[in-house]
């Protein structure tokens, strides 16, 4: 048993690191399309910059809340208890 538990806690930590690591390292990206960046790049005062960029993040977070609530549907059916 003690094996077991050691060898569980040693794989674990195989896959703890590189996700870890995947989430604290980043790179910076600047990827925008020639239309978007031309538009962004003739305007003075970035009124329209802003709103370029809330709608991404707008268009961003939405398939996160679908499927964090997905994930929270799935987590109650396995948790919830049967009948007896």
């Amino acid at each position: 048993m003690r094996i077991k538990n050691c060898l569980n806690k040693t794989l674990s930590m195989k896959w703890v690191f590189p996700f870890l690591a995947l989430f604290l390292l980043s790179l910076d990206a600047n990827a925008q399309c020639a239309m978007c960046r031309a538009v962004l790049e003739t305007e003075e005062g970035g009124i329209k910059a802003e709103a370029v960029n809330d709608g991404i993040v707008y268009l961003m977070v939405i398939p996160y809340i679908l499927v964090g609530i997905l994930g929270f549907a799935i987590y109650r059916m396995k948790t919830k208890k049967k009948p007896e």
